[in-house]
């Protein structure tokens, strides 16, 4: 893993389980974000659509290389078109879908399918400072950043019945 890259940024981001949805908070962009974890790989094929019908394609590599604190690794983002987009979506993947809520600074994620139930909160910095200065709302339950099973690429492969054991090690019950 290299130390630098001009091609893939560091990724710093902190991640929260919630009780539920937060009542009385300021939805300021909601995005359905269907992923598509490519089979054998650390690709992610990314579908999001916000309210107004806008969708973006991407291809992300998450490389992990974690450290002390907030530093995730490294990730690359590729844009899209819709061709290339179905291009790639006919590789062999596992899909996990989810209704994305941006109240800065955190996007709140309500999971679906086999996942539904899960409310999690995450927050990017551009420093460990920055991440460090968080100022933790009420509406947030455990944090979890450094638990890797609730992570999108651990997340997409778990069961409901994991899901389960793994929220009440946390002491939060899936909704």
């Amino acid at each position: 893993m290299p130390e630098k890259s001009k091609y893939a940024r560091v990724e710093r981001e902190r991640r929260f389980l919630l009780d539920g949805f937060p009542e009385e908070i300021k939805v300021v962009r909601v995005r359905r974000i269907t992923d598509r974890y490519l089979e054998r790989t650390t690709l992610r094929l990314r579908e999001m659509t916000d309210e107004s019908g806008q969708t973006v394609f991407k291809l992300t590599q998450k490389l992990s290389a974690p450290k002390n604190g907030t530093e995730q690794g490294f990730i690359t983002n590729i844009y899209l078109t819709r061709e290339e987009f179905d291009v790639l979506a006919q590789l062999p993947a596992r899909t996990l879908k989810k209704t994305r809520y941006s109240v800065p600074p955190f996007g709140i994620d309500v999971f679906e399918e086999s996942l539904e139930g899960l409310v999690l909160a995450e927050a990017e910095f551009d420093s460990d400072q920055a991440a460090d200065e968080l100022r933790i709302p009420s509406y947030i339950a455990r944090e979890v950043t450094a638990d890797r099973r609730f992570t999108g690429g651990s997340l997409v492969g778990a069961s409901r019945s994991e899901l389960k054991n793994w929220l009440l090690e946390y002491g939060v019950k899936l909704i």
